[in-house]
């Protein structure tokens, strides 16, 4: 600093230094991030002093880069005004339909956004025009300058900012200086984080988990030796049925799905899912490692048996991991013989499933472009429930002769946003009638879900070949905070470790038209799958083998925590005796992640 304010010092003595434009250069990142934070919460009440001196300081860099390169500065300063504004503007709305703001691994699914936005509804708000009125009135000031050329980037302003993008940038490189002064990001809580700590320094200090940390004590021969010892010597006891015939096996993630009902809070005017909730294998209580969206990180837990919480906040596994052949329940059933289909009635390049299913074992992906029936739109032109469960029986019946199925379907009625005008609610929350929308075109698909299910197990009670079906939630849905602090029971602020926890509990429901062992314990999603080999009779990997010893003493374990077998819930901060124990899953998931795949099936 001392070193700039001498380059100035002799820039002056040689009077080579315009004094408006060197206020522009500096007021501009102090301004434009104000009104950032301005567009995307409508307050700085959350944010100090520092804070604001650290994201002007990040935001420098850029706002200095474009000068460089425009050599205009009140252009540019206009430019970046509008830039910043968008910016808190595009966080704030996916902060309303989704939960959490835009986080660097975003980028990588710049696909799969594109083609949901177009359901979500985006309105102006008071800030956001507030913020353009602003930019047009310093535009407005500054025309007659830039019309006239007068905010041309001289000679010694490209000195000055050279030094000062060199000092600013330091913030890109050492993230965890943020830290230090309390400033970053809150994997539990993005969007208050970026409300509390500023949208720049947020997002770059989200920067750091884009590596996977090697456990402590990994390598390669430690990996082989640990997974060698969970090598099955002989048929699991927890193989209770299909000694003789093995079934067809069929797993559905229903999009958003969650049992408000069973928090007990709220009373609703009709029932919102009678029917599989009347099914003896419904269990309320499994639980997913995302909110409001990153289907496919729920996917990844099932199909693969491992958990988000070795891997960095809101990682996409599919696209940042999934870079080779990987063990999943698609390829051990593969190598028992079956015919391994995947259905998502969605964009076949979302999330990069046209990629990851091959590499995970799947014969054949279906995509909505394949789809064999007609298929009906639900609202926002999503491909509805019913119209999938009738692909999911047409799949069935063309299957060869003596082939058995394994069908892995996605459902994406429920997605949201839940405001299409054009769709009728059916369901009222009783006490709130005419409040809640989003709610309401939430619970009323969900009734659509549960008449679509009923449907399809109709269909299959009357098959005589065995089959299994399960069905589970991707994460629960963003609806408005007040009817979720409502259905919850208390506001997020307030929460126990056991209650925040709550926040990503997702139903599950198993059924057969054979007798099968029913589930009736709270289970995380990566369990889940290796429950249904139980189920199907078919033998588990070595590393399936080492998921039910963990599952013996931590039933539930996601991004957010986990429960012990009393239920009791810990933090991933907290230190506890299961330290070791998460420690060695740490261990052996990262083997299975990033190893030579030629030993992943054992």
């Amino acid at each position: 600093m001392k070193f700039i304010l001498n380059k100035i010092k002799i820039l002056k003595d040689r009077k080579q230094i315009r004094w408006d434009h060197l206020a522009i250069l500096l007021f501009t990142p102090v301004s434009a991030f104000l009104m950032m934070q301005w567009v995307y919460g409508g307050s700085f009440q959350a944010i100090s002093l520092q804070a604001i001196a650290v994201n002007a300081m990040i935001l420098a860099l850029f706002y200095w880069l474009l000068c460089l390169l425009l050599r205009r500065i009140r252009l540019t300063s206009l430019i970046f005004h509008w830039i910043a504004a968008g910016i808190g503007a595009v966080n704030g709305f996916v902060v309303l339909n989704r939960g959490t703001p835009s986080l660097p691994w975003d980028f990588l699914a710049w696909r799969t956004a594109l083609a949901v936005s177009g359901n979500y509804a985006f309105r102006p708000t008071l800030e956001w025009l507030v913020a353009m009125g602003l930019i047009v009135g310093m535009g407005v000031v500054f025309w007659p300058s830039i019309r006239q050329g007068q905010d041309r980037l001289q000679k010694s302003g490209m000195i000055l900012l050279v030094l000062g993008c060199f000092c600013s940038s330091t913030w890109l490189f050492h993230p965890e200086m943020l830290n230090q002064m309390g400033i970053g990001s809150d994997v539990w809580d993005q969007a208050g984080a970026y409300q509390s700590s500023g949208i720049p320094a947020a997002f770059v200090d989200n920067l750091r988990y884009l590596d996977v940390e090697v456990p402590k004590g990994y390598s390669s021969e430690e990996w082989q030796h640990q997974l060698a010892a969970y090598q099955p010597q002989q048929m699991s006891t927890t193989l209770l049925t299909y000694q003789t015939e093995r079934p067809h096996i069929i797993a559905i993630m229903n999009e958003s799905w969650a049992d408000f009902e069973s928090y007990g809070e709220l009373q609703f005017s009709v029932p919102i899912t009678p029917f599989i909730q009347s099914l003896e294998g419904y269990n309320p209580a499994g639980y997913a490692s995302v909110f409001g969206a990153g289907t496919s990180a729920s996917e990844f837990e099932f199909l693969t048996g491992h958990t988000m919480a070795f891997l960095p906040p809101g990682s996409i596994p599919y696209q940042q991991y999934i870079l080779d052949q990987r063990s999943s329940l698609a390829s051990i059933l593969k190598e028992q013989g079956y015919r391994t289909l995947a259905i998502h009635p969605g964009e076949r390049s979302s999330w990069q499933r046209d990629l990851a299913y091959p590499r995970l074992g799947f014969d054949e992906f279906v995509s909505a472009d394949e789809l064999i029936t007609e298929p009906v739109l639900s609202h926002g032109g999503y491909i509805s429930d019913e119209s999938l469960m009738e692909e999911i029986i047409t799949r069935f019946e063309q299957r060869q002769e003596e082939e058995k199925l394994f069908l892995f379907a996605v459902t994406i009625q429920n997605h949201g946003g839940y405001t299409d005008p054009d769709y009728p609610s059916t369901v009222e929350v009783i006490g709130h009638e005419g409040e809640f929308a989003l709610a309401k075109q939430y619970l009323s698909l969900l009734r659509e879900s549960d008449q679509a299910f009923q449907k399809l197990i109709e269909y299959f009670e009357n098959q005589d070949e065995p089959v299994l079906i399960v069905m589970f939630g991707d994460h629960q849905p963003a609806l408005e905070q007040e009817f979720l602090d409502l259905a919850y029971g208390v506001v997020q602020s307030e929460m126990t470790m056991e209650q925040y926890m709550d926040k990503f509990r997702v139903p599950f429901v198993f059924w057969s038209n054979t007798e099968i062992p029913y589930v009736d314990s709270a289970l995380s999603l990566n369990f889940l799958g290796q429950h249904l080999l139980d189920a199907a009779g078919v033998e588990r990997s070595a590393y399936g083998h080492f998921l039910e010893e963990v599952e013996e003493v931590l039933p539930v374990l996601t991004f957010n925590g986990y429960f012990n077998q009393e239920h009791e819930a810990f933090s991933h901060l907290e230190k506890t005796d299961y330290q070791s124990l998460i420690e060695q899953w740490q261990l052996l998931q990262y083997g299975m992640l990033f190893e030579d795949s030629s030993f992943l099936n054992q």
